[in-house]
């Protein structure tokens, strides 16, 4: 098993954490989102993934070679339904779905917001300051986060972690976009169910391996 990762990217350390909590050994291949313009915009890359974008994983081969999978939810939702033990969606379709809701909530509505190539639009074609990128950054983090804390407490399936007192999907997005919200100072004062959630997954070897300062690519 082979996974194209960057050690900053969230949605690589989504994979990453779920391929720790599964327990499988896989090949991690750096490709730098900054250097040189870019190791994803090259042409060796884009035969892998067309996308241009981390992560991309390689299980297994068949007849027509290998197999790259992208898009880090699916990847997740395929590692879950190839290597079904321990589960990172519950038994019952609700919760199943309740799940995905938080999962989703994080890697469509707040993520794309604050993506790299996004902030790199924003400075670069926008001409948009520093300060102002920056801004823009912390405010639909913020905002998307409190109203995450918000529909967690509403519902009251939290335990340990986002459902329940074991890992799931949800938790595998929460963990980075907490780790990039502090990285640029967001405010998460109040926002402490998602902080208590990610306290406690930071005591679960597959979260705090999965971390970008453990990874072979870190700086």
């Amino acid at each position: 098993m082979k996974l194209y990762t960057y050690f900053r990217s969230s949605a690589s350390f989504r994979v990453r954490i779920a391929l720790n909590l599964k327990g499988l050994d896989v090949d991690m291949v750096p490709i730098h989102l900054v250097k040189q313009g870019g190791e994803q915009l090259t042409e060796e890359f884009r035969r892998i993934n067309p996308e241009a974008l981390v992560p991309a994983l390689v299980d297994e081969e068949d007849e027509n070679g290998s197999q790259v999978l992208t898009q880090s939810l699916a990847i997740m939702e395929y590692l879950d339904e190839m290597y079904p033990e321990p589960p990172l969606l519950p038994a019952a379709p609700l919760d199943r779905a309740y799940v995905r809701s938080i999962a989703l909530a994080i890697a469509c509505d707040i993520h794309p917001l604050n993506n790299l190539r996004v902030l790199r639009y924003l400075v670069r074609d926008l001409k948009v300051s520093e300060e102002a990128k920056n801004a823009w950054y912390r405010h639909w983090c913020e905002q998307g986060l409190a109203a995450l804390e918000a529909k967690i407490n509403a519902d009251g399936r939290a335990g340990k972690f986002c459902f329940g007192d074991t890992p799931t999907l949800a938790d595998c997005c929460l963990v980075p976009q907490i780790f990039n919200a502090r990285r640029l100072d967001c405010d998460l004062s109040g926002m402490p169910t998602l902080l208590r959630i990610t306290e406690n997954c930071a005591k679960v070897d597959a979260f705090s391996m999965a971390e970008p300062s453990r990874q072979p690519d870190a700086e």
